[in-house]
Formats: C-alpha cells, structure tokens, sequence
C-alpha cells in the first residue's frame, strides 16, 4: 500500500484524539472568558493547532494514496478529497476553513482572535472527527479491497 495505510491513520488518529481531548477539557473547565494569553487559551489554541496541522498531512496523504492531482495548499488538498467523493463537500469547507485557524495560529499568534478561537474550539473537533472517519473508511476499503 502506499503512504496512506491503517497504521499511519491509527497513530495519527490516537494523536489527534488527544489533541482533542485537551482542547474539550480545558474549555469545558473554563470559567468566564477565555483571555488571550492566558494559559487555558493557550493549551486550546496549542491542542488545535496541533490536531488540524496532523489532519492537514493525513488529507496530503489520502490525496496522494488516491493519485489525485497534487495540492498546491491544504485547502486544495481537501477540496480534492471532496471532488473525489472521499469527504462531503460542506466539510471539506469547514475543514479549509481550519486550514487558516491554523495559518493565524502559525503567523499572527499575537493577534489571534478570541472569538475564531471559541468558534473553533467549539465546532471544530466534531468536524475533524468526521474527516478521520472518512479517513478510516477509506482505509479500511482498502484492507477490504
């Protein structure tokens, strides 16, 4: 098989769940707002940023097991995905959208937007879960032929 197999999606999933984990249990003890800077808002912003950047290579690694056409972003990657059948078109947006939370995390951490953050954080992990879903049946297609 090529670079997308069971065994790759199985530890970048763990990850990623944990990740995502993280990211529930510090919102979910959070009192008040989340201030910038402060260390709960860090340790969500640290957990997301982590788990889209792994879903990003698992999408870079499910478009080249599917020999489609060579994404220039990962936005691209994902839209190939969807175009492909592989993951519904609405996620596929959600999940470009993720890709430039991951880009403000990346270049402007100063001027992160709490308000992208909460909005993240909060809708967020249940897309990523679905895209590692898709990611599992692909997967298992092609254990199963």
């Amino acid at each position: 098989m090529s670079a997308f197999d069971l065994d790759l999606l199985t530890a970048k999933a763990a990850s990623i769940e944990g990740h995502l984990r993280r990211v529930e249990t510090t919102l979910a003890n959070q009192q008040g707002d989340l201030n910038p800077g402060s260390d709960a808002s860090d340790a969500i912003v640290l957990h997301l940023w982590q788990a889209v950047q792994l879903t990003m290579g698992l999408a870079f690694a499910a478009s080249s097991h599917l020999n489609l056409p060579a994404a220039a972003t990962c936005g691209d990657a994902f839209r190939n995905l969807a175009r492909e059948g592989t993951i519904d078109g609405l996620l596929a947006q959600r999940l470009v959208q993720s890709t430039g939370f991951r880009n403000a995390v990346a270049h402007a951490y100063e001027e992160l937007d709490r308000d992208l953050v909460l909005k993240t954080a909060s809708s967020g992990p249940a897309d990523l879960r679905r895209f590692l879903a898709a990611m599992a049946a692909l997967a298992q297609k092609d254990v199963h032929g």
